[in-house]
């Protein structure tokens, strides 16, 4: 034994068969010979009562003293009980990150995710994360590493929010898979791009306009009838896009006015609707051999594309700027209009979480405003002297105050104007 130095490393010489100098200072710590001449550092420790070598690196591009304090560290951590292979033998079968990707769209998302997330998870990976990262070792990708490709899409902020996203998904799964250590997502303090929720609603005047455009274009063919129930259906019902294109008859249940959902993307779920809504249900043909309510030209088959229809029948009502989802938003604020509170709303769009129904919230304000109107108006004129009477909205009891009958809301009244 002697004091490995790269003199001592030089000097060595190969024989017939693998050979290894042992230092004579730092215990477990060594150098293997091989036949070809190949000189490697390795460094020899008791793991879990398993003895293990661990390679240091190559003679020559690693120094004697890079390899001495290589293995006093890899030494230190086997004594005080942690495995100091774990990392490097991670670091060695770690997968690129492309390779990260299939198995993530594999295993995860084709097993756990409707159609349309599996669709937008495959198109961030191939076209987003695959040309910037996807020659990388899972291992070596660091915080910066996310940051400059989040960076790189900053002129397309919704997108590179989304990719961050799946980003961020798919290191949680290497950690659980054992291709990193837990807690190095290295999307961890990313910031996101301020994103600002379109709102759009419809007022009834623009109700009325999309609900005369409907019915020219029934009137003379110009578009197909399965798309034009289609948005009749949207308007009074304020499902989502996919509910209505993918309904079947079965779902439906026309005497207690309730669609019975399987699957949504908040899971399975009952949709009640009003009368408007069932007549238009009831003057749909049910066609023979064809499951579904909102049916294609394929035989047995539903319509896959409202989008160039909705485009030109939206234009025709003059309403270029509105998206079929504003439809749904459309819902909400005429329930808001005709009194229901946030949560009604909330459980007429199936929405789970709170904070969903919350961005509906300033809508709310209006009727308060005007209450404060009356309020400020009636003290403003008796500081003047002048007494303003309360307008009557009825005809008293005897013996009781007269109050303002409320209007009851129903589910048909929030699109009425398109009919």
């Amino acid at each position: 034994m002697a004091k490995l130095t790269k003199r001592t490393a030089d000097l060595a010489t190969a024989g017939a068969k693998v050979t290894a100098i042992w230092d004579e200072e730092l215990r477990g710590f060594g150098l293997r010979v091989y036949p070809n001449g190949r000189k490697v550092y390795v460094v020899k420790c008791r793991i879990k009562g398993q003895q293990r070598f661990i390679t240091l690196g190559q003679h020559g591009p690693v120094t004697a003293d890079q390899a001495r304090t290589r293995a006093y560290n890899i030494l230190s951590e086997a004594k005080n009980g942690r495995d100091p292979a774990k990392k490097l033998d991670q670091a060695r079968k770690a997968p690129t990150m492309k390779g990260l990707g299939e198995r993530f769209l594999k295993e995860h998302v084709a097993v756990r995710c409707k159609a349309s997330t599996q669709y937008e998870y495959k198109r961030s990976v191939e076209l987003f994360i695959n040309p910037k990262l996807g020659t990388r070792k899972v291992t070596d990708i660091e915080r910066r590493d996310i940051a400059e490709l989040h960076h790189s899409f900053s002129h397309i902020p919704y997108q590179a929010n989304r990719t961050l996203g799946v980003l961020s998904k798919m290191f949680n799964l290497a950690e659980v898979w054992g291709l990193r250590p837990d807690g190095s997502n290295p999307c961890l303090h990313v910031k996101k791009y301020p994103e600002q929720k379109r709102e759009r609603f419809l007022s009834p005047e623009e109700f009325a306009a999309l609900g005369k455009a409907l019915r020219e274009v029934e009137a003379d063919g110009s578009e197909t009838q399965s798309a034009v129930d289609a948005i009749r259906l949207l308007m009074l019902t304020g499902c989502r896009l996919g509910e209505i294109m993918t309904l079947k008859w079965d779902y439906v249940d026309l005497k207690g006015r309730e669609l019975h959902l399987p699957d949504s993307k908040t899971g399975a779920k009952i949709v009640h609707f009003g009368k408007t809504a069932a007549d238009v249900l009831k003057g749909i043909e049910k066609l023979e051999y064809n499951s579904y309510v909102i049916t294609g030209k394929k035989q047995g088959g539903r319509l896959t594309d409202l989008q160039h229809p909705w485009r030109r029948i939206r234009a025709k009502a003059g309403l270029d700027n509105v998206r079929i989802h504003d439809l749904r938003h459309s819902y909400a604020s005429g329930a808001l209009a005709l009194g229901e509170g946030l949560p009604m709303i909330g459980k007429l769009l199936g929405h789970t979480q709170v904070q969903t129904t919350a961005r509906y919230a300033h809508l709310a304000n209006d009727p308060v405003k005007t209450a404060a109107g009356r309020v400020s108006d009636a003290i403003g004129a008796a500081m003047l002297g002048r007494r303003k009477k309360p307008r009557r909205t009825g005809t008293p009891k005897k013996g009781k105050l007269a109050t303002a009958p409320r209007r009851k809301a129903t589910r048909e009244t929030v699109a009425v104007a398109a009919e």
